[in-house]
């Protein structure tokens, strides 16, 4: 039974940093996972853990290092537990959405600090500011976006990533929409 799904950041966008999912399977069976499946050309993949009671950091960190002496690649990762990702499920504020292209959860390689939610905070104000209806909540260690106009041309999407650059815990996280993100949890579940 697939246990974890690990999210890559920054693959195969815009014709950078080029990663087959064939590839990525392959070093996620060679680090001794098994039931191993990608999900969409994004960098998702699903797998039982060699050692289930690894943690999500370290597993990361093995991919992430497997990555770069494998392939020459340096993406961040993010690895989540089945029960997790179902908490993430769980815990969407903007549930009442009916396009899952409008919501996207963050997924945080780090837990949010009180300074990094208040920045989050002031990126919503700064969104508003400029006309934005956009919103962003952090439940657990998640950060959902509200972006009914779509994430390329959201303002909010701007200001966040501004945050990002002030290495709060947002510029560890990678984003997926919620199509994504239940399809990923129909796949553990399955």
């Amino acid at each position: 039974m697939r246990t974890h799904v690990a999210l890559l950041r920054g693959i195969n966008v815009g014709g950078r940093n080029k990663l087959a999912m064939a590839d990525l399977r392959q070093v996620l069976s060679d680090l001794g996972h098994t039931e191993v499946a990608t999900y969409i050309q994004s960098g998702n993949a699903l797998f039982a853990a060699a050692d289930p009671s690894v943690d999500g950091e370290h597993l990361a960190v093995g991919l992430e290092t497997a990555i770069a002496g494998r392939l020459g690649l340096r993406p961040r990762a993010v690895v989540i537990s089945r029960d997790r990702l179902r908490q993430v499920v769980a815990g969407n504020p903007y549930a009442d959405e009916a396009d899952p292209k409008a919501v996207h959860a963050v997924f945080l390689r780090e837990g949010p600090t009180a300074d990094g939610i208040s920045a989050v905070a002031a990126a919503v104000d700064r969104a508003r500011a400029k006309g934005s209806r956009e919103r962003a909540e952090v439940v657990g260690g998640t950060l959902y976006l509200w972006t009914p106009d779509g994430l390329g041309r959201s303002v909010l999407a701007v200001e966040l990533n501004r945050v990002g650059e002030r290495s709060t815990p947002m510029s560890t996280g990678t984003a997926r929409n919620w199509a994504t993100v239940e399809a990923l949890m129909e796949r553990l579940d399955g």
